[in-house]
């Protein structure tokens, strides 16, 4: 069972020259993300035309729905944000103003920042009496001012890519402060948005047990309208995510107005959605007398299983669409967070994402190959694939065999004694001043630490920054990306009790 199920998943997110090419695949994408806007157009209107009456449920009625999760909401998040939620720190991603080899925390603390004229309002007001008040007042930070954020993609399978925006600087400064302020209050409930394992851990007893459920939906966070948001939470919240959020994307140069509250790359969507998919999930249980387990992890939800198919329902009514595909309310199999498990068995599959072009390409795969087929409680691998395992161990050096960390794909994973690793050589620039301005941000609401922070941010101030546009701290950041390499030697491929080699994109000449 295992094993077939990975010769039907570890191809299924693989591109490559071969498969649709990148335009193609880019405007599918795109094509896919305005039509889930005009969807939320759509879900808008009614969400705004329901009437208070409408039985969303059987005997339960639109208002008393929509009252019991504006009340368990606040009951969570509180009426308003915690005085210093509104500045968070800035993420390692890219940025409006940055791409991402220049995107490291460091470097936007110093030179110019994009703004939303919203945001800009409210970082004038958030930044009082901190060291981003000072850098702005020296003109060692300047905002530059932009419509929104911009629209790209990255591949997600053969056939279409998957949408993402980049967020203007500060915007995102300010999304990541509200985003870990809702991420602290689910914690308090139980909602730990750090660990999938409890996901997991309940998929693994659904696939046991039958009565737990595990949801997946479609283009979740782009489903999420402001008519909803604005519904369910409180008016100083909303205001709050409101003026920080990217009210219009930049699509190829067209400015597209969102009916979506926020996009992927927003620094607070992961943790919204999982607030309100909580609260509906809560809602349908109180009113349909439901009594269990109830979790959320983004968009993957667990429930029981008697509710699960209420909960669809009531999920579709405001705005989002259930991935049938992903979504097991009966039987034997279960998948949540990236874990997948058949009557108790954990069948989580490996992917194969691209061709095998480099030597730490090829370690990748063997290493999770053997992740995948390790035997728990034992110190060997399923003899169905120990084969295939030594075939590859024999393509990489042997000096780079003894490593113990099966995610890590500079070192082979073996019971051998390790002797090198393989070693990205790089070039980057001095990053000394925006570390130090990323570590004062990150630790100022440690214990007597802000007046001493005040104290140095100015004396750095009236030394005077280096040109930031010269600060580069992402190890990809400049030069050519090489690494310390022997030659890979060629092999008589063994014969194959389960898998193909050639469904792996491997071949002897690698």
């Amino acid at each position: 069972m295992k094993t077939d199920y990975l010769q039907l998943q570890f191809r299924t997110k693989y591109v490559s020259s071969e498969t649709d090419s990148p335009e193609i695949r880019r405007s599918r994408a795109i094509n896919k993300w305005l039509a889930t806007e005009r969807e939320n157009e759509a879900t808008t209107d009614r969400l705004l035309i329901t009437p208070e009456e409408y039985n969303i449920l059987p005997r339960v009625a639109y208002r008393d729905f929509v009252g019991f999760c504006r009340d368990l909401t606040r009951d969570i998040i509180g009426d308003t944000p915690s005085d210093n939620s509104l500045l968070g720190t800035f993420s390692g991603g890219a940025s409006t103003s940055r791409p991402r080899t220049r995107s490291h925390p460091a470097t936007k603390y110093l030179g110019e920042a994009h703004v939303t004229a919203r945001a800009k309002e409210s970082f004038a007001i958030a930044c009082k009496g901190t060291l981003f008040e000072d850098l702005v007042a020296s003109g060692s930070l300047t905002l530059c001012e932009v419509p929104g954020n911009v629209m790209f993609t990255v591949p997600k399978n053969a056939n279409i890519d998957r949408p993402a925006c980049k967020e203007p600087d500060i915007n995102m400064l300010m999304q990541k402060g509200l985003g870990n302020e809702i991420s602290n209050c689910l914690r308090r409930i139980g909602i730990n948005l750090n660990d999938q394992s409890n996901n997991r851990k309940l998929a693994h007893e659904g696939s046991v047990s039958n009565r737990l459920a595990t949801l997946d939906l479609s283009s979740a966070s782009d489903s999420v309208t402001t008519e909803l948001v604005s519904t369910f939470l409180p008016e100083i919240w909303f205001s709050a995510l409101d003026s920080v959020r990217s009210h219009v994307t930049i699509i190829d140069g067209y400015e597209h107005r969102n009916h979506m509250f926020s996009s992927m790359g927003n620094g607070f969507t992961f943790e919204l959605e999982s607030l309100l998919f909580y609260v509906l999930a809560r809602a349908t249980a109180f009113f349909t007398g439901t009594r269990g387990v109830i979790s959320v992890y983004g968009d993957d939800i667990i429930c029981p299983s008697d509710m699960s198919h209420d909960l669809v329902w009531v999920l579709s009514w405001f705005g989002f669409t259930t991935n049938s595909s992903k979504t097991f309310h009966d039987g034997p199999f279960r998948e949540s967070c990236g874990g997948h498990y058949y009557n108790g068995l954990d069948i989580t599959p490996f992917y194969l994402k691209g061709d095998i072009k480099t030597l730490p390409d090829l370690i990748h795969v063997a290493n999770q190959l053997r992740e995948w087929a390790f035997v728990e409680g034992l110190t060997v691998l399923d003899p169905e694939v120990e084969d295939i395992w030594l075939w590859l161990k024999s393509l990489v050096p042997s000096d780079l065999w003894g490593g113990v960390d099966t995610s890590f794909k500079y070192q082979l994973v073996s019971h051998d004694i390790p002797k090198n690793r393989l070693q990205e050589e790089t070039t980057s620039k001095n990053t000394n001043e925006g570390g130090y301005l990323h570590w004062l941000n990150a630790t100022r609401d440690r214990t007597g630490l802000s007046f001493r922070m005040r104290l140095d941010i100015a004396y750095y101030l009236r030394l005077g920054f280096p040109d930031p546009e010269g600060i580069q701290t992402s190890k990809h950041s400049q030069g050519t990306l090489r690494f310390r390499r022997r030659p890979v030697r060629n092999s008589a491929v063994p014969r194959l009790p389960a898998l193909f080699l050639s469904e792996l994109g491997l071949h002897p000449s690698i």
